[in-house]
């Protein structure tokens, strides 16, 4: 029997994306609401206690609200909002982490998709706290170069306008009050004693993204080398089909030597980086914000909480 899926927000960027990712598949049926009542409450709360699974794909007080309307104890929520990612309620829709992030997943109704710039920052940083290399206490920051769709509606429009100021063509900084919605996710599930200094870049560019930490060797507790730490991420993701840990010196044979963000775009899964050498050394995570970074994850958990194939409507690369 097909199951039940509702998408509450569909007309979004993530929502889309979930859509038409699940619109192939012979074991899913979309339920459909009329457009008339799409933000009709009543409305979406009765299309989404009939359903199997419902994504929520709004503002984080929307999301809150949808939540607090499903009284099914069989409907599972996949939350790609904010607003639940931090609670001990909610798990942690992040299975590549460890073996209990995925048995929570396939035991929990109430799952949230990680951020993007969180998610990659967690697939670095996560690792390295929980295994004793760096300490809780590590000065980590993140600077993370990421495509505008991730930025909703109304950002996506401003990039499209062809009367936008000439700077849209340009990287931009933002968030550089260090109060990015991101950053308790950021330190909550890495393990850390503080939030990073976080420094995100919007490009010109839809989709895909690269977050990257440097480190200091000499202030981690143990793996005092690129190359080291290379072999420890190599072990860490082995088996993963999502994460593919690129060859140690990849970089050189990268275009020009640059990293390129939105070459994984339309894909989902993650390329991680483990460049430098016995003193500093870079880590980075490279993959779509919409994939894994959104829509993938989201289509992940659920397969993980159905006990379906967890790679299924997914799409990948090749492994190096």
């Amino acid at each position: 029997m097909a199951v039940k899926v509702f998408i509450d927000g569909a007309e979004g960027t993530t929502g889309l994306r979930l859509a038409d990712r699940l619109a192939h598949r012979d074991d899913v049926t979309l339920l459909a609401i009329d457009p008339h009542l799409r933000k009709d409450e009543s409305a979406r709360a009765k299309i989404s206690n009939s359903a199997d699974v419902v994504f929520l794909c709004l503002p984080d007080d929307a999301a809150r609200a949808a939540a607090g309307n499903i009284t099914n104890p069989n409907t599972r929520i996949i939350d790609a909002s904010t607003a639940h990612r931090v609670l001990d309620s909610w798990t942690y829709g992040l299975p590549e982490l460890s073996p209990v992030h995925r048995k929570a997943i396939a035991q929990s109704t109430r799952i949230c998709v990680p951020g993007c710039h969180a998610g990659g920052f967690a697939l670095l940083a996560y690792p390295l706290v929980s295994a004793g290399i760096a300490p809780a206490e590590y000065p980590f920051t993140a600077h993370s170069v990421t495509g505008f769709s991730g930025a909703g509606k109304k950002v996506i429009a401003r990039y499209a306008d062809s009367n936008r100021p000439a700077d849209y063509a340009l990287p931009r900084q933002y968030a550089l009050g260090q109060q990015h919605k991101h950053l308790p996710e950021m330190k909550k599930i890495s393990g850390l004693a503080r939030p990073p200094v976080f420094n995100p870049i919007i490009g010109d560019f839809y989709a895909g993204m690269v977050v990257t930490l440097p480190l200091h060797t000499h202030l981690l507790n143990k793996y005092t080398d690129a190359k080291s730490l290379h072999s420890f991420f190599s072990e860490y993701y082995a088996g993963e089909k999502l994460i593919h840990v690129q060859p140690f010196g990849a970089e050189e044979s990268l275009p020009d030597g640059m990293l390129a963000p939105a070459a994984l775009a339309g894909r989902d899964d993650v390329e991680i980086f483990v460049c430098g050498n016995q003193e500093r050394v870079i880590l980075a995570a490279r993959f779509d914000n919409l994939g894994k970074g959104a829509s993938g994850a989201a289509i992940q958990c659920m397969n993980i909480a159905l006990g379906l194939p967890e790679y299924r409507g997914l799409v990948t690369g090749p492994s190096n």
